[in-house]
């Protein structure tokens, strides 16, 4: 599968890693510029390319960005993107320590929702609450008992199950945690956010968190 990974932090890295070592074909970029990709690229096969080229020909892309970044993503980022691209959201909304103030997000609109107003196209999330090392350390066999699970939310379901499809193949089980508007679920602080747990564990927790923003989380 061709896959476009923006965004070559600590998720965005160890997803380039792991990717390209399942057999798929990966382009990645960051907000500097290819020749910053060097060294991920000779250790990785990974294409370096420029952000307005990464999704070019790709069927998922995976925008793993700050999220006070994300309107700074070129125009038009898909239009050159594999027809029916999926696109995978990583981001979550840090006011205080990163982001600032994000109105929109402190008046109820999801994280997911708000970068899919911005980038025009929607989105699946997944492994916002994820540790990174966790996709290098973590990846279990289907059925082992230590496996753990990650919640995906989105609102296509055909888009949905490639992205969990992905997930399974890296490694991890995946919880249906219903749609973008339900994403708050999986938010930072909530009971999944950081959760290492099976299926069992993850669906639960899912069902535990509050719609409330909790005031570390706000601007």
């Amino acid at each position: 599968m061709k896959i476009g990974i923006i965004g070559a932090g600590n998720i965005g890295g160890n997803l380039t890693r792991r990717l390209t070592a399942l057999g798929h074909d990966v382009s990645v970029a960051n907000s500097r510029g290819p020749h910053t990709l060097t060294a991920l690229a000779e250790e990785t096969g990974a294409t370096p390319v420029t952000t307005a080229e990464a999704a070019r020909g790709a069927a998922v892309v995976v925008v793993t960005v700050p999220l006070k970044a994300v309107p700074d993503l070129p125009a038009g980022l898909f239009d050159e993107a594999a027809e029916g691209v999926v696109v995978i959201d990583t981001g979550n909304y840090y006011p205080k320590e990163r982001d600032g103030r994000i109105a929109a997000i402190e008046d109820g609109l999801t994280e997911s929702r708000w970068t899919e107003q911005h980038i025009g196209h929607p989105v699946i999330k997944a492994f916002n609450g994820t540790y990174a090392q966790d996709i290098l350390d973590r990846p279990q066999p289907q059925g082992h008992p230590e496996r753990v699970a990650v919640p995906v939310a989105g609102d296509d379901e055909t888009a949905k199950k490639v992205v969990r499809e992905l997930i399974d193949e890296l490694g991890f089980d995946t919880v249906d945690a219903g749609g973008i508007d339900d994403s708050w679920r999986q938010q930072p602080d909530t009971p999944v956010y950081g959760l290492r747990a099976g299926a069992e564990a993850v669906a639960e927790a899912l069902t535990e968190a509050t719609p409330e923003r909790p005031e570390a989380f706000r601007a």
